[in-house]
């Protein structure tokens, strides 16, 4: 899945002359977290948070009355606290890397940039919800985990088994145990009513399948092949 598919093209952006006033009523109105700073030309210049806007705002605890307070609000602008340095995407960034990069930088929203022109945004939120919806996450799935050796063949093994069964596989994902060389974990994501069936047809075969955390993975390495 690509950055283009899925960015907000609706942009609500903010001038650097703005007020900290104008861009928290901007804000507020349409519920967001994030403000697109851009010049007249529509030129990305920076971000600004809801986050920054409350860290910048007066303290409740200052002695300045609400009209001092309202005056002195009124003449910090956008550009003043706004971050400058903004860390971008295209419209061809995979939703994997937005999320990478978001991680490396801790970041929540990333704008979204073609042929050097702001055209959309994403949040960490969006992301979520695209990689969530790819595992195959909901309500009526069941979770399966089986590790297995770093062999070619290893996963067309797991998935025949399922296969022959006519056991429709949702999602399936690998990765590395950091803490077993050579491992690999088999993330399998299956219809509710198939868990049962696809745990005891997996065992038959060898494999020891696990539904729920295990903190010793001892018992659940596979044997050393020759």
């Amino acid at each position: 899945m690509y950055i283009g598919r899925i960015m907000h093209t609706n942009l609500i952006t903010v001038a650097p002359s703005a007020t900290l006033v104008e861009a928290q009523a901007l804000i507020d109105k349409w519920e967001i977290d994030h403000l697109l700073v851009v010049d007249k030309d529509g030129n990305l210049k920076g971000i600004v948070s809801d986050r920054d806007l409350k860290q910048n705002w007066a303290s409740p605890a200052t002695t300045l009355s609400n009209h001092e307070l309202s005056y002195l609000l009124e003449k910090i602008q956008v550009k003043m606290i706004m971050a400058k340095t903004v860390v971008t995407v295209t419209t061809e960034t995979t939703i994997e890397r937005a999320a990478l990069i978001m991680q490396t930088h801790n970041i929540n929203a990333l704008p979204v940039m073609e042929n050097d022109k702001l055209v959309g945004i994403i949040t960490s939120t969006d992301v979520m919800g695209v990689l969530l919806e790819a595992i195959g996450m909901n309500e009526d799935s069941v979770r399966l985990s089986v590790l297995v050796d770093d062999r070619i063949g290893k996963i067309a093994e797991v998935t025949t088994i399922l296969r022959d069964l006519n056991i429709n596989i949702q999602s399936l994902i690998t990765w590395p145990l950091r803490s077993f060389p050579g491992i690999h974990q088999i993330i399998l994501r299956l219809h509710g009513d198939d868990g049962a069936r696809a745990v005891a047809a997996l065992n038959r075969k060898g494999f020891k399948v696990m539904t729920r955390y295990v903190k010793d993975l001892s018992a659940y390495l596979p044997k050393t092949e020759p």
